[in-house]
């Protein structure tokens, strides 16, 4: 290709270059979108879901904390004093 010749070539878009694809790709690809967005959704409210029955679960923990007089320790205390024999 010569430089000259570059203006007469690259004038404006050739009709079979704006064509994006065939009617089936289009439809194909709409498809596949329906199909992402629908999983999306799914995904979104399975984590609100869960999100929601963290915050249950702790407003009961809290619940069930104040209740109670002494909350509950794991660990045992050790005596200040020896163990006799």
């Amino acid at each position: 290709m010569r430089l000259d010749r570059l203006g007469d070539e690259g004038e404006g878009i050739a009709e079979s270059d704006t064509d994006t694809g065939s009617e089936g790709d289009t439809i194909m690809f709409e498809i596949e979108l329906r199909l992402r967005h629908d999983e999306l959704i799914r995904r979104a409210e399975t984590e609100r879901r869960v999100r929601e029955a963290v915050r249950v679960r702790r407003a009961a923990r809290r619940g069930t904390a104040a209740r109670g007089a002494e909350p509950e320790s794991h660990t045992r205390r050790r005596s200040w004093f020896a163990r006799t024999a």
